[in-house]
């Protein structure tokens, strides 16, 4: 009777519940890195519990529209496995620089790779071409808590990102997001091609990852180190 117990717990996610769960992993990284890496004022934050974890979640109500028109998006990419990457920029409002770049790589598994291309949410500057990560054999399966644990895993080093990362003056940046879907996705008419903001001479660190039968989320943030 345990073991069928056991068996009961570990039910695979389906395609489209896979997908939801790294859009909503998605969702909340962009708002914790906007928090943790004061993009935005503290106040213009509420806390939420998820993961196990307190969360934080933008209350502005211009930033929470926009995060709202790329997850609409977002969503839809997901689950006809259209995404490869998702990226959230960092950049200087006085420079125009890129000062960090978090990047979060999908791979779907057992999935034929097509060649894609990145779709800036906000302004349209060059085109860029991006190839999704290679599919391979997804893992063994996991319960529900198993995922929440690594997903947790990940928000801890996001948080703990702080001690090794140039401090960014308050107010003094703002945040671009690239999706990179497939060539053939169908694009909203506001959104346009993007280069990938890449950090220049960058440090670059290889955070943790997190998998479900269907997906598996690489997460890297990449750099300029302060002057």
């Amino acid at each position: 009777m345990s073991a069928e117990k056991d068996k009961s717990k570990v039910h695979k996610l389906s395609l489209k519940g896979s997908s939801r769960t790294v859009a909503e992993f998605f969702e909340f990284s962009i708002n914790t890195i906007l928090f943790q890496r004061g993009v935005y004022p503290a106040e213009d934050f509420t806390a939420v519990k998820k993961y196990g974890l307190n969360m934080f979640v933008t209350s502005d109500d211009q930033v929470k529209a926009y995060i709202k028109k790329i997850m609409s998006q977002l969503n839809k990419w997901m689950i006809s496995g259209k995404i490869s990457k998702l990226v959230v920029v960092i950049t200087s409002k006085e420079t125009g620089e890129n000062v960090e770049r978090w990047q979060f790589d999908v791979q779907l598994f057992k999935k034929n790779s097509k060649k894609g291309s990145s779709k800036d949410t906000s302004k349209p500057p060059d085109k860029e071409n991006a190839v999704p990560a290679d599919s391979s054999e997804p893992p063994p399966e996991k319960t529900e808590k198993e995922i929440q644990m690594e997903i947790q895993s990940i928000f801890r080093q996001i948080t703990a990102s702080v001690t090794f990362l140039p401090q960014l003056e308050a107010g003094d940046c703002t945040f671009n997001v690239l999706v990179y879907a497939d060539a053939d996705s169908e694009v909203p008419m506001e959104w346009g091609d993007s280069d990938a903001k890449e950090i220049e001479n960058g440090e670059k660190v290889q955070l943790r990852s997190f998998s479900t039968s269907n997906h598996r989320v690489d997460t890297l943030v990449s750099y300029r180190l302060a002057d």
